[in-house]
């Protein structure tokens, strides 16, 4: 029934239907064709995975993220992290990556990144003597710290599938999210240096303290959502609960940047927005449960165990498993559908579950800014002008990088969980 359900929904998603629909067709007709079990068993199981307070996170922190994009947060944002770090070598690149990180901590979204900071980035850079598409290349990485930062929906809705604590995984994301940041700079400047481009900017004391009192209200943003989680104040679904009423208050008293007239549009973009991803939640949740009706998770577990018993060799087909997986599937999709099904074999050999879920988002978020799913990608064609295919190109050198990165995560898990030891987590 699982390998039916599987070449159905593929099939389904060639022919162009959407990844929801796809899925709950291949469902239905399966349960129907295999098996026995009413069909509202499976409705039921639709409903259940709604009916969670965890997942009420997901449109909230969307909603938070829309609330930004048009309230003006990026510009400040942009403004303090160029005034912050554009004295180095390679400047602007630095400030793309510092204003991805910040604004990573209060958006959640890397689609709401690129729609936001990366349009100010690309321009700001390319003005400035960098190539056009070295700043599009940049972008695109660096908006996918917005998928691995506090707080990331992938990351809500990964532990939530698995089942973890959503605090803890939000929590085990900063390091690894920190981490990679640090690193792109580094690269950033040897290859400003290399080819003479990014001149550095002149530091200004004075500057950068009115930046500072001006984007204030919006670097407040993630110490309030990270220090209410880490404190135990109020869940992840309360942040982003209070994450949606503070930037609302900022947007509105204190930028003035949006209207009261505008925010019937941004609900209704929110809607929209939520509206794809939980019907996809809907859908994978039955899948999920006709995968564990026909004993999928635990063939996959023995298959694997029998392979092998060593969490890094596991680790290492994972990687290049979820890889492939991430660029065909929507990463939403993908953590419905995979985390029931491979999350006995993790357990079975020992990796930390917490691990396995931050690990798991980092390695999906490639399929964001790589053909031929990738929103991310779609987004910075539009806002360069680049084909597809070149903006394809400008990521490769990024995502070697970030491979290695990942590879080190793997060899070196301690550098995700021992941190959130520090945080008594």
């Amino acid at each position: 029934m699982s390998i039916f359900l599987l070449i159905l929904f593929f099939v389904l998603l060639f022919l162009g239907i959407p990844i929801a629909a796809s899925l709950g067709i291949s469902v239905v007709l399966s349960v129907l064709l295999f098996t026995d079990v009413p069909l509202s068993i499976v409705i039921q199981s639709m409903y259940s995975s709604m009916n969670s307070f965890i997942m009420v996170a997901v449109p909230l922190f969307i909603l938070a993220g829309i609330i930004m994009d048009e309230g003006g947060i990026a510009k400040r944002i942009f403004d303090f992290a160029k005034s912050a770090v554009g004295w180095m070598r390679g400047g602007l690149g630095h400030v793309n990556v510092l204003a991805s990180l910040i604004f990573a901590g209060m958006a959640g979204s890397s689609i709401a990144d690129v729609a936001s900071t990366g349009r100010m980035t690309i321009n700001a850079m390319t003005k400035n003597g960098y190539p056009l598409k070295y700043s599009t290349g940049l972008t695109l990485i660096t908006s996918m710290l917005a998928s691995i930062i506090p707080p990331s929906i992938l990351m809500v809705v990964a532990a939530s599938t698995a089942g973890v604590s959503v605090g803890t995984a939000l929590i085990g994301g900063l390091i690894p999210g920190i981490l990679i940041a640090i690193v792109y700079m580094i690269y950033n400047y040897f290859y400003c240096k290399k080819h003479d481009i990014g001149a550095p900017i002149k530091f200004d004391l004075r500057v950068l303290g009115k930046e500072f009192v001006k984007a204030f209200p919006a670097l407040l943003a993630p110490v309030i959502l990270l220090g209410g989680i880490l404190s135990g104040f109020f869940t992840p679904t309360e942040a982003a609960a209070v994450a949606v009423l503070y930037t609302l208050l900022v947007t509105l008293f204190i930028y003035k940047d949006i209207s009261f007239k505008q925010i019937p549009n941004i609900f209704y973009r929110t809607t929209k927005m939520t509206g794809t991803i939980l019907f996809i939640a809907v859908t994978a949740k039955a899948a999920s449960w006709a995968f564990e009706y026909d004993g999928l998770p635990t063939r996959i577990a023995t298959s694997i165990t029998n392979f092998s018993d060593s969490p890094i060799v596991i680790m290492l087909v994972l990687f290049v498993f979820l890889l492939v997986v991430g660029m065909f599937m929507d990463a939403t999709a993908a953590i419905f559908i995979l985390v029931p099904i491979l999350m006995p074999t993790v357990m079975s050999v020992g990796i930390d579950p917490v691990f396995f879920v931050i690990f798991m988002v980092m390695l999906l978020s490639f399929g964001l800014i790589t053909p031929p799913v990738g929103v991310c990608l779609y987004a910075a064609s539009n806002i360069t002008g680049l084909s597809v295919e070149e903006v394809s190109k400008t990521t490769v050198q990024w995502i070697i990088i970030t491979f290695f990165i990942l590879l080190v995560f793997i060899f070196f898990p301690e550098l995700v969980t021992v941190p959130l030891e520090w945080f008594g987590i």
